[in-house]
Formats: structure tokens, sequence, C-alpha cells
């Protein structure tokens, strides 16, 4: 970490260091060594400390109360159901999402095409966003973008 962050601080441009503890994304869901990891992110010069995994709204607020770094954490996982008003209430600075919305995109892909095969109906179609909707999207990233 530490060599990452000299790198990181010999840049010409600003570079936000994001160091990660792991540990509930593999089955370790050890709430004091995930602290403990975070911390040494912290002192090695971490900008950002991200614990991804954490769910609950307690384990959440101990991570925030034990740093003193911005901490980002990530939502869209089964079980974790906090809003962007709940953890802002709780210190997190940054929000991350993962491949929530993709699996969300597949989820209704599946039940669509489930739709189709089991019952013939095409009525997952009153919720899919319009051609028109689709295109005023792109069309607005594509200025707030500048893309041309």
């Amino acid at each position: 970490m530490r060599a990452a962050v000299e790198a990181a601080r010999a840049l010409s441009f600003p570079f936000a260091l994001t160091a990660r503890a792991e540990n509930y994304l593999v089955g370790h869901a050890d709430l004091a060594d995930t602290i403990r990891r975070l911390q040494a992110y912290q002192e090695a010069g971490a900008d950002v400390l991200y614990a991804p995994g954490l769910k609950s709204r307690e384990d959440i607020a101990e991570v925030v109360r034990s740093v003193d770094r911005p901490v980002n954490v990530l939502m869209g996982l089964q079980g974790a159901l906090l809003s962007v008003e709940d953890l802002a209430a709780l210190g997190v600075r940054r929000i991350s999402v993962g491949g929530s919305l993709a699996r969300a995109a597949l989820g209704a892909l599946v039940r669509a095409a489930g739709e189709i095969m089991e019952h013939g109906t095409f009525t997952y179609s009153s919720d899919a966003a319009s051609n028109a909707d689709i295109n005023a999207l792109f069309a607005k990233a594509s200025h707030t973008w500048g893309a041309k």
C-alpha cells in the first residue's frame, strides 16, 4: 500500500487511492479484522477506505467511526438494502454499485424470457424503456460528457 501511495503522489495529476479490505466478499465476515486492515491502509496513506460486502447499518457505522478517511460502501448486493440517505446519515462518503445494475438487467431478461416460454405472453414489455427514452438518455449523456 505504501508503494501505491508513493506512486499515486508522484503522478502529475490528482489521483485518489482507494484501499479495499475484501474480507466480507471472500466469506471472512470479521468486522474487527476488516477495521484493522482499513486502519492500516489509512496509516499507509490511502485516500478512501472500502470494505465491500458490509450490509448492516451497525457494521457500516462502526467502520465509519473507526477511521478518519472517506468510506466507500458497496450497495446492490442481496441483503444490503440501505438507501443513499441512510448511508449518508451513517457518514458514508462514496457508494459503489458494482455489477448490480447489470445483474438487475439480466434478471429482467430472464423474467421476460421465462414469461414468453411459460405463458406465451409479452406483458414484460410494459416495464421496458422505450426507444425514445433510451435515445434521450444517450443524447443527454453525450451532451453531459462532451461527446460529439
